[in-house]
């Protein structure tokens, strides 16, 4: 069909130019040259020619389903306007005294409708729309009035960013073909254009839901603040939020969030909540947050539970967080809260069973659970439907773009030296050649004094072989730009001191080197064009030591420029270390979406390296303050290895080394 439109399309066009460049036929029907009923007839007939051809135009495009950036151009940029319409989701038929609500819930699925990582070329069993739908249509038989509801961060990740041009992105397809009732906003939804997050929004089938974003104009809102079901004749009212550091997060691309602003959760959660007063008997969270707050934010998941009790229930997200808990609020009420993992690894179900008494509906009953996707089959009809996305993505992964010469780090587990890190991984305790690619890239398009990058992965490496597009994603998770800024020495030393602040202070007897469980690894940057010492003997922002550009002390007075990424940038304009003004490059300006970093990279390979990369160590920091030769070491190393002891994670599974093996502590 694609095919045959775009056939038709030039010879419309050609018809059109022929008929209409012929001197007899203008003269003769433009100037007199016949009868008016012939003249009419002529008429006629080239707004017919004229309309066919927009027609094949118009058929081409929607058959495709693709407008390319030349196309966009042509016609002009799209509304970034959102429309609202607010009408009340009905499922079901009232009449029964008792009812059951059940809710189907998914968030920070990235990019992933098939079970599959394109950075890895690999099957991954717990993951995709695919096995989260098969576990829906099952939830569908038990309770056909069942809500599915997905918590954002959904457009972005996974090679999703090859389908932005497309009229709606295949991740939102896919919602309307699960037929999801609800979507939230999250974060990375503003990653790209603002028209782009609008032109979904308004494709998407169902409700898309954020209190806590308003247009900046007239104060209304961005997307709806909640949505209104009537399930079996029970009214059940759904809340959705995002986190408010939309504008940090996102400062270097300020298109993106154009004209918009974010309120804080928790004071936008009340008053959604007090405007509903009367609307509901059932009250559901949808929210695209953790369970606790960022950066000086109120309303993390479990401080809205306690706040605001009058909730029966809250999805959670953002997190990554894999949990189905009760909180006890500030009243003596019980809120379950629940968050699914990430890319697909569960669907998080939510029962609540309510009872007409007296016309009145009361919540008898409360339930949550994470159903993983594991062990479930894949929905083959919705892999054949998306088997486009699975193939371009596989095709785009395997792109030959150079030659590794050798492994980039040898022991990607430090203790172990196997490739997966299940003690501690070797990219965050030493400097690596990997890094030290990622920051000369960097540097080189920037012409920065320093770069700063970090670990998106504490398994991430180049094996010997060819370079490929997936090993770049590998290395490289998220879609960010560079940006080149002028920062002080004084605050330069100020931003590695916020960066060191990542490890755990050590203390007499540690045989290993730990992290900080309540800071992220992509949190933690390591630094090029200088070097430095990092004392981890000493308490955070006292550990930088010996820091030196060129041989010489980092001057506190002086400017220097320095390449980090947009996202890094938003945290250092946050932190007050640097502002706007201070931008003197930006790689989207330059080169929109071929200046994200991972093109970067791509480009770096292919032009300065000639498609050859070799491994490149300059050794350039390390961390000191620690007994390498405690007594005894080997030995518990040895236990370690051999599983005997195991080297604590993080509650939510994220971080995989939380606390220092010590002697003193083993019994």
């Amino acid at each position: 069909m694609i095919n045959s439109s775009v056939e038709i399309y030039p010879r419309c066009l050609s018809w059109l130019y022929v008929v209409l460049q012929r001197q007899d036929f203008s003269k003769k029907v433009f100037m007199g040259g016949v009868p008016m009923k012939k003249r009419l007839i002529c008429v006629l007939i080239s707004v017919f020619v004229i309309f066919s051809f927009t027609s094949c135009l118009e058929t081409r495009v929607k058959e495709s389903g693709v407008r390319s950036k030349r196309e966009m151009l042509a016609t002009g940029k799209q509304s970034d306007e959102v429309k609202l319409t607010h009408a009340v989701i009905r499922k079901g038929e009232a009449g029964k005294d008792n009812v059951t609500l059940t809710f189907g819930v998914t968030g920070d699925v990235h990019g992933r409708l098939y079970p599959f990582e394109y950075a890895v070329c690999e099957e991954v069993p717990g993951a995709g729309f695919s096995k989260t739908f098969t576990l829906a249509q099952e939830l569908r038989k038990e309770n056909p009035n069942t809500v599915l509801i997905d918590v954002g961060d959904t457009v972005q990740d996974n090679n999703a960013e090859l389908f932005n041009d497309l009229e709606t992105h295949p991740m939102i397809q896919a919602l309307n073909y699960m037929n999801y009732d609800i979507w939230v906003l999250g974060n990375h939804e503003f990653n790209f254009e603002k028209e782009f997050l609008a032109r979904n929004i308004r494709n998407f089938n169902g409700a898309v839901l954020s209190a806590n974003i308003r247009n900046e104009k007239d104060k209304s809102f961005f997307v709806l603040p909640y949505q209104l079901l009537e399930v079996e004749g029970v009214r059940v009212a759904v809340v959705g939020l995002i986190p408010p550091h939309i504008p940090m997060w996102e400062s270097s691309s300020p298109s993106h969030f154009k004209g918009l602003t974010f309120e804080e959760p928790l004071d936008a959660a009340r008053r959604t909540v007090d405007s509903l007063k009367g609307q509901y008997d059932v009250l559901v969270g949808a929210f695209h947050l953790g369970r606790n707050a960022e950066y000086g934010s109120t309303g993390g998941v479990i401080e809205i539970a306690k706040q605001i009790p009058e909730f029966d229930i809250i999805f959670g997200g953002h997190e990554h967080a894999r949990y189905a808990s009760i909180v006890d609020g500030a009243d003596g009420d019980k809120t379950w809260i629940i968050e699914p993992g990430a890319y697909g690894w569960a669907l998080a179900v939510g029962e609540i069973k309510v009872k007409k008494e007296k016309d009145k509906w009361k919540v008898v009953s409360v339930k949550a659970e994470n159903r993983e996707t594991k062990n479930v089959l894949p929905n083959k009809p919705m892999e054949e439907e998306f088997k486009f996305v699975h193939q371009t993505s596989l095709s785009d992964a395997n792109t030959v773009i150079g030659n590794i010469t050798e492994d980039f780090i040898k022991r990607v587990d430090y203790i172990t030296g196997e490739d997966k890190v299940t003690t501690m991984p070797t990219i965050q305790l030493e400097d690596t050649a990997l890094i030290d690619l990622i920051n000369n890239v960097q540097l080189y398009y920037t012409k920065a004094d320093v770069s700063s990058a970090a670990a998106f992965r504490s398994d991430m490496n180049l094996k010997a072989g060819l370079f490929k597009k997936k090993d770049v994603a590998f290395i490289y998770k998220y879609a960010n730009t560079l940006m080149g800024v002028n920062i002080t020495g004084e605050n330069l030393l100020k931003y590695m001191e916020w960066s060191a602040s990542y490890y755990n202070t050590t203390k007499k007897g540690d045989v290993t080197i730990s992290f900080d469980p309540k800071i992220r690894s992509y949190n933690y940057d390591m630094f090029e064009g200088l070097t430095y010492d990092i004392d981890i003997s000493q308490a955070p922002e006292n550990r930088i030591k010996n820091a030196r550009i060129k041989g010489k002390p980092i001057d506190p007075k002086k400017t220097y420029k320095l390449a980090v990424n947009n996202y890094r940038f938003g945290t250092l304009t946050k932190l007050g270390l640097i502002s706007e003004k201070d931008v003197y490059y930006d790689s989207y300006m330059k080169m929109q979406d071929a200046g994200r970093i991972r093109d970067l990279i791509v480009k770096y390979v292919k032009d300065v390296s000639k498609g050859v990369i070799k491994p490149v160590t300059n050794n350039n920091w390390k961390i000191i303050g620690f007994d390498p030769d405690v007594k005894g070491k080997e030995e518990i190393l040895n236990k370690i290895r051999s599983g005997e002891i195991k080297i604590p994670k993080s509650e939510d599974g994220r971080t995989p080394n939380v606390k220092s093996i010590n002697i003193y502590e083993l019994k």
